[in-house]
């Protein structure tokens, strides 16, 4: 292992500031410790030299011995190296958690001396990444380790570090790990049992998760694991034994393997309880060619592009006739066309026995809401299979209580469907030509809208008199005679903008966020279209323009021109971003009128400076408008002929709204048999 060096953002945070400052002081100061290594684009630098260099000028920011801890770990370089001294440290906790001495820091030998008697292949592990060259460095972490079990109970410690490791830029070489949130709602379905296995158990989550379940219960399990990465199964090893000792060692000591699962299966005769697994999605090359007639594939040879499938049917393979094996998937998994009939055999012999849709975000980085299979030994016969769209599930409860709370009640005799949540699907309405397994696409959402039949009779009375209603508010118009009508002089609005008559404003533009920034509620576009009151909010260091009572609202995008007068509730709210706002001179001006006039259909064409292809969307450039000259009383009169217009069209979409659920109650009250059809 070589000496411990920092990049710019490990700097950054040992001096609690952030990166742009660490570039500036490489500018400024000509005594900033020079490049050791890395790249021009991100450089790295000796550790010790920068300390001292911020302890001279006094930016050495005050950390917790558990972040010093952390700091010496991930100073280590390369990034596989660090994985290295994460273990070690974890074995010199694992020592001390067992009553070894903290007076001194053991060198390699003797620590792989004190790891021997509790569990020779543990020692190896730790021997085979043990430094040959036991440098300064190693000392200073190791005693900052040491005082830090001082401070931390060891496991504790241990799994700080930990969580340190997984949220690092050095778990993105492969480790994703397992949250605790998933960890533990896929535990809670798998259940508990003497014996637990994952297969590719990366640094031990699920393993750990289901080790603390069954102390939790007052019971055990021996856990298994295999990884095909050695750093990773070292440090899943290590986390295990914690949970073992704190055990109170009732049970066979955990076993983790390293190898390729697929490949190499380590435990090809272990049938476990439970199996947990949290594998890798999307590896094409798993070696299908050379497992083309492995008898794993009971249920049909997995494709080349559906890897998950394989890993399912090992599941299946380690499973115990009574045992639980609950696995994530990719949400693509359960429609992909190549993967079909393994979903249907699968189904036809009852191993695949729920699908949960977990909500999205759960699984950094990507925000895609992933699957949980559950799966068990095939029964004599298909039965139904349990849908479960997590993220349609009560907010208030944790995601393992929801999902175990389900599965408890299917697998048992108090089961009852939740609409929109979760229903026991017949296996033969899943077995079409496409076996699409989607949770979502089986759960109709509860019909919320339902109601007494005899409201729905009421509501038709109340929809009759909306209809009149509406009737009564089209203004009253004949036909004009004809060669009646003589086109009124015009005003161009960039002429009436430079004589001050009236002024178009918009929001003001974003600047650079400051402390004096205050929140605004703001208008936005669809504020505007909906003429209710503001919903937005922006930051701004000044107020922008507010909203006065007869000013004309217009959103500078979209398919046509949609001139409205404030609305009252909207008066005193400032402009958003997306909004513009034209201001009369009252004394020439009815704003009911030079809206009307605005909104005319063909002003679109003049208005529209730039067009979307795609959407039809253009922007609207006020000032290319013209409108009638007329005298006031002329435009209060067409005025408010316009305003009833306007409100014309408000009601009718609210009747719309109003008769389209009318129509779906009526439909649904006949079709349930509420409602009858009254004698012709």
């Amino acid at each position: 292992m070589g000496e411990a060096t920092l990049t710019a953002s490990g700097i950054a945070r040992l001096a609690n500031v952030g990166r742009a400052a660490v570039s500036n002081w490489r500018r400024r100061y000509a005594d900033f410790p020079e490049p050791v290594g890395g790249t021009p684009a991100s450089p790295s630098f000796a550790a010790r030299e920068v300390e001292q260099w911020l302890s001279r000028h006094n930016r050495l920011h005050e950390l917790g011995t558990e972040q010093w801890a952390w700091r010496h770990i991930e100073s280590y370089q390369p990034a596989a190296e660090v994985s290295d001294v994460l273990a070690l440290c974890g074995a010199r906790l694992l020592t001390l958690a067992r009553g070894a001495s903290a007076d001194a820091v053991p060198t390699p030998r003797e620590l792989v001396s004190q790891l021997d008697s509790l569990d020779p292949g543990l020692a190896r592990l730790v021997a085979g990444i043990a430094p040959k060259r036991w440098t300064p460095q190693h000392h200073t972490v190791l005693g900052t380790i040491d005082q830090l079990a001082t401070e931390l109970d060891p496991e504790a410690a241990f799994e700080y570090l930990h969580r340190q490791f997984v949220s690092s830029a050095h778990s993105l070489s492969g480790l994703a790990g397992t949250p605790d949130t998933v960890a533990a709602a896929m535990v809670a379905l798998a259940g508990s049992g003497p014996v637990t296995f994952d297969f590719t158990s990366g640094t031990g989550s699920l393993l750990r998760t289901a080790a603390d379940r069954a102390l939790a219960n007052g019971s055990s399990t021996r856990c298994y694991g295999q990884e095909i990465k050695s750093e990773y199964a070292l440090v899943a090893l290590l986390r295990l034994w914690f949970v073992h000792l704190r055990s109170g060692l009732p049970a066979e000591p955990p076993l983790v393997h390293v190898g390729d699962s697929l490949l190499a299966d380590a435990l090809p005769d272990l049938a476990a309880d439970v199996v947990v697994a949290n594998f890798p999605f999307g590896v094409h090359d798993w070696g299908n060619e050379r497992l083309a007639y492995d008898p794993r594939w009971t249920y049909g040879l997995p494709p080349r592009t559906e890897p998950e499938l394989a890993w399912v049917q090992h599941a299946l393979a380690h499973l115990a006739p009574s045992g639980t094996a609950v696995v994530l998937m990719p949400p693509a998994a359960a429609s992909r066309p190549a993967g079909r009939r393994i979903r249907a055999e699968l189904i036809r012999r009852g191993a695949l026995r729920s699908v949960i849709a977990l909500p999205g975000g759960l699984m950094p980085p990507t925000n895609v809401g992933l699957h949980i299979w559950v799966l068990r030994q095939p029964s004599s016969r298909a039965g139904s299979i349990l849908m479960v769209d997590a993220t349609a599930a009560p907010a208030d409860q944790s995601l393992s209580e929801v999902v175990g709370t389900i599965w408890r009640a299917y697998a048992g005799d108090s089961y009852t469907e939740e609409p929109g949540v979760h229903r026991a699907v017949p296996a033969i309405d899943v077995l079409d030509d496409q076996v699409d397994l989607t949770p979502q696409r089986y759960l109709p959402q509860a019909d919320e809208t339902a109601s007494d039949p005899t409201e729905v009779v009421a509501r038709l009375k109340d929809f009759d008199q909306r209809i009149e209603s509406l009737r009564q508010s089209v203004p009253v118009v004949t036909a004009a005679p004809p060669g009646s009508s003589r086109p009124a002089p015009r005003a161009e609005i960039a002429d009436l903008l430079r004589s001050g008559s009236v002024s178009v404003l918009r929001a003001l533009a974003r600047n650079r966020p400051t402390e004096d920034d205050t929140t605004a509620v703001v208008l936005t576009p669809g504020d505007v279209l909906s003429g209710g009151s503001a919903t937005g909010s922006a930051t701004r260091a000044t107020p922008g323009p507010q909203v006065r009572a007869g000013d004309i609202l217009i959103p500078i995008v979209g398919h046509k021109i949609t001139a409205r007068v404030a609305a009252e509730d909207q008066v005193g709210a400032e402009l958003g971003a997306g909004v513009q706002l034209v201001r009369l001179d009252a004394t020439v001006f009815d704003p009911w009128f030079v809206a009307g006039v605005l909104s005319r259909t063909d002003n679109a064409r003049v208005a529209g400076r730039t067009s979307s292809t795609v959407s039809g969307t253009f922007r609207i450039d006020i000032r290319r408008l013209a409108i009638p000259v007329l005298p006031l009383e002329q435009q209060q009169r067409y005025g408010l002929a316009y305003r009833r217009v306007a409100e014309f069209r408000a009601q009718l979409d609210v009747v719309a709204e109003v008769g389209a659920a009318l129509a779906r109650e009526i439909g649904d009250g006949l079709t349930a048999g509420g409602l009858e059809l009254s004698p012709e």
